[in-house]
Order: structure tokens, then sequence, then C-alpha cells
């Protein structure tokens, strides 16, 4: 494989760690872990933030990683999953890595793993922390991809972990309650490392499992405060009272995620040269597609990756404060394993014609638009239906059939908003 590895390209790379694992998701460190002694790691940055959640983490990351960049810090980010390019992932100074660079971190980690097989995820982590090390980083921001106890980030022990909300997903791996999905979440704690928790209302047993590990808690309503104020918001923990712009992200939620950003950084010992005013540029910044990205034209297009019951609730009171002047039409896609029902249960009262799609390039999770009728169509039998194969014609037949002041709410998970995003930049 090693001369055969030398010529790939990233497309065949990519489709390569598609293929070497026979499983999508296998949570666990000892493969991961092996590989990446072998690869003699080193510290991926000089300071380290984990952020885990199930939602809002990566808003959350977003927000750390602008602040940072404000106060001139050099600084790493990795994210998953990514919407166009899978170099969306590994961002170094605010940018993707090109190709060549993520192509060599595959080959090092080819050249170590071995026998051993490892997953997409966490093939794509230890390049990811392989290319970190080679940089002289002043911090590196890491988002977990699933719960935390077991992922492949956890690999890192960070000195500071945010957990930015706990909701029902991958009820499969995670447990079928808030308070099991928290204990998960809990394992990226460390001893004597500070967690920030983002959400008002945390589980018990993410306090009793901080409490535990000796890992000092900063939570959201308790060691800091935040509310809109005027056209801005405002800050405020024991020591300050921190007036700021509202973010560009647009979500309810994005005050929530920017407070627990803010947070990190102030809880971050010995602390790390960041400034009021650096906050204010980097919360007014911070950029992130998929996230309430709206396209103004006379149809207006809003794309979000809401995946959840939790994040779909969030699009919903958004739509609700920002009502469009005509007709809203939704285009909804979701992977299998998610619970479609309560998701669009959440936006019923907000969507006038729904247009179902089935989505095809999610490997195992695929989910052709029968299955997801099947699954909905007595939620929906008052509501006024249409069902495409695919996401780009469902987009098609909601653009032809909007008038001007009409919206096109399209959510449901990442492949959902990549495929719109794809067909908006085919010309027409």
């Amino acid at each position: 494989m090693q001369t055969e590895a030398a010529l790939m390209n990233l497309a065949q790379w990519l489709e390569h760690l598609q293929r070497i694992h026979p499983k999508e998701v296998e949570l666990g460190l000892e493969r991961v872990g092996q590989v990446a002694a072998r690869l003699a790691l080193g510290r991926p940055g000089a300071r380290v933030i984990s952020v885990a959640g199930t939602n809002g983490k990566g808003s959350t990351v977003a927000f750390i990683e602008a602040i940072a960049r404000a106060a001139g810090l050099r600084t790493g980010a990795y994210t998953s999953p990514h919407l166009l390019r899978y170099n969306e992932r590994v961002r170094i100074d605010g940018q993707p890595v090109d190709d060549a660079a993520l192509v060599a971190a595959f080959e090092a980690v080819e050249a170590a793993r071995g026998e051993v097989s490892l997953t997409y995820f966490e093939f794509g982590t230890l390049a990811a922390l392989w290319l970190f090390a080679r940089q002289p980083l002043d911090l590196v921001v890491l988002e977990v991809g699933l719960g935390g106890r077991l992922d492949a980030v956890n690999l890192v022990d960070a000195d500071l972990a945010v957990i930015t909300t706990v909701a029902l997903d991958h009820t499969e791996y995670l447990g079928n309650d808030r308070e099991s999905i928290a204990r998960e979440k809990a394992g990226i704690l460390r001893p004597g490392k500070p967690l920030v928790i983002g959400e008002l209302d945390p589980p018990d047993t993410l306090l009793r499992e901080a409490e535990r590990v000796g890992a000092p808690v900063l939570r959201a309503g308790r060691g800091f405060h935040f509310q809109p104020q005027g056209a801005g918001w405002v800050f405020q923990d024991e020591r300050d009272r921190i007036e700021l712009p509202l973010p560009a992200l647009r979500a309810p939620a994005q005050l929530a995620n920017a407070a627990a950003a803010i947070a990190a950084f102030r809880a971050l010992l010995p602390p790390l040269p960041v400034s009021p005013e650096h906050l204010a540029s980097g919360i007014g910044a911070a950029q992130l597609p998929g996230r309430m990205q709206v396209i103004p034209g006379p149809v207006e297009i809003v794309l979000d990756i809401a995946h959840n019951p939790q994040a779909a609730q969030q699009l919903a009171q958004w739509l609700q404060r920002n009502r469009a002047s005509g007709a809203t039409q939704a285009v909804f896609a979701a992977l299998a394993d998610k619970d479609v029902a309560n998701e669009v249960a959440a936006l019923m009262a907000h969507i006038d014609i729904w247009h179902l799609a089935g989505l095809s390039g999610a490997g195992g999770r695929a989910q052709p638009v029968e299955l997801l009728w099947q699954k909905l169509g007595a939620l929906l039998s008052r509501s006024l239906v249409m069902r495409h194969a695919s996401v780009a014609v469902a987009l098609e037949e909601a653009r032809r059939a909007s008038r001007a002041g009409d919206r096109i709410v399209v959510f449901g998970s990442f492949h959902t908003v990549a495929e719109a995003l794809q067909a908006l930049d085919k010309p027409a």
C-alpha cells in the first residue's frame, strides 16, 4: 500500500478512508491510541480547548477561533463533518489546509497504522493532530465528533472543556436520556482543568461527573450571564461586564454559544492575551456556513443543518421572529437514524408547503424519500406535501413554485444543506 499511497490524490485518499474499516462508527480509544503512539504525536498546540455538545459545537468553535485570531494568536481548529470540501475540517489561522498538506498527513497515518483498522473519523482526527503538531500554534480548538468519552478527539488532554448543550441525539451510541448522554460527554473532562457549561439547565450527571473528576465548573446562569441589550448584548461574570455586538450567526442560541466561548477564554489559566476589544471583534466576525445561512433575493433561501429536535426548535424560534411576507416552503431530507417526526413537528406551524427529499450520498445512513414519507405521512396528513428523489430536485421545484416575498427553508442534515448549496451553485 505504501507505494500506492504516495500516488493518491485527496479524493482517492477519502475513498480509501471510507473502505478500510467495516463500520462507519466504532467508538473506543484503543485502536486510535495505538496509532497515535506510533506517530509520536506531540501536543497539537500550546493550549488546547475541546468542545463537546449535542448542538452548538461548531458555532462555539467558530467563536473561539475568531476571538483568538482577533487577538493575533496562531490558531488551529478541527471540526466535523464538512459541507462541501473535506479541507473545511482542518483549519490553520482560519484557512482550510490545502490538499497537499492533508495528503501528507494521511500518508503519515497510513504508514504508522500498519494492520490497525481506523474509521474515517479516527483517521482524519490523527491526520489533523499530526498537522497541528508541526505548526507553532498558540491555541488549538477541537470539536468532539460523537459523545466524548470514547471519541477519537479525547486522545488529547485539553486545558479546558466546553460542553454546549445536552439533548437527545445518537441515542444508539450514547444512551436514551440526557443523564446518560451527559455522562458520555463528561468523558472529555480532566482533573483540575476547567469545564464551561453553555446551557442553563445541564443534567445533574454532568455536574456530578465534574465534581468526581475534579474539574472546576463555570456554568451559564451561575458563573457567567448574558442577555440582549439594545442593538447588542452583554456578557457578565464575577470580574467584568462587557458590552458586545450581536453575532453575525443568526440562531437564537448563538448568544449562548458566544457567551460560552468568552467564558472559555476567561477560565483558561494562565490566561491568553485576549482583551474585550478582541472579544467584540471575534464575536462579530465569526462565520459558519449552513447555520441559518440566508441567501437573500426576491425568494429568500434559508439553509440550516438542523438535524435533531433541539436544533429544529431553534430554527422554529428564528422563523417565528423573522416572518416572511409570503409563503414558506420547506425542503427536508434527513439521515435514516434521526428523530424526523419530532424535527418536523417543531416546525409545522411555520411551514406552508413541505418538499420531502431523499438522501443518496450518506453511505449506510442514506434515506430514500419513500422511507422518509413512511415515517412522516401520518404527521403531515393535513399538510401540503410533495416528494422528490433528491434535494436538488426538491429545491428546484420549490423555487419554481415560489413568488417574490416567499421563503424556502432547507434543513435536516449537513448532507441536505451541502446538496442544496451545490445545486444553487450550478448555472440555471
